[in-house]
């Protein structure tokens, strides 16, 4: 079982891998290979499914959907060439500051 600190990183080096895989060998290359809007519908669904298990799921639900709403985000951000590490940056970035003020800064 993995449970390196950095899974994502490991699990978004893997999805960039197979890019260049047969989509008849695996799932996440037939998604990149079906394109953006593909992906998009499926992180849809993914969101969706993990607001049902946020609202009335089990924990062990919850768990389960916030794990493919992962791993669909990180497929869409491989797909549009954005690197993981930009989102961790930008994480970073807003850590220690308030929500208020920082959603306050991208308006003004």
């Amino acid at each position: 079982m993995m449970r390196d600190p950095h899974v994502l990183d490991v699990l978004y080096q893997v999805i960039l891998s197979r890019k260049d895989a047969s989509p008849d060998s695996s799932y996440t290359a037939s998604l990149l290979t079906k394109g953006i809007d593909k992906i998009l519908k499926k992180l849809g669904e993914e969101a969706t499914e993990t607001v049902i298990a946020g609202k009335g799921g089990t924990d062990d639900e919850l768990t389960y959907e916030a794990a493919d709403l992962c791993y669909h985000l990180l497929v869409l951000l491989a797909a549009r060439d954005v690197p993981a590490n930009a989102v961790w940056k930008e994480l970073e970035r807003r850590f220690g500051t308030s929500g208020i003020e920082e959603k306050a800064s991208r308006t003004a």
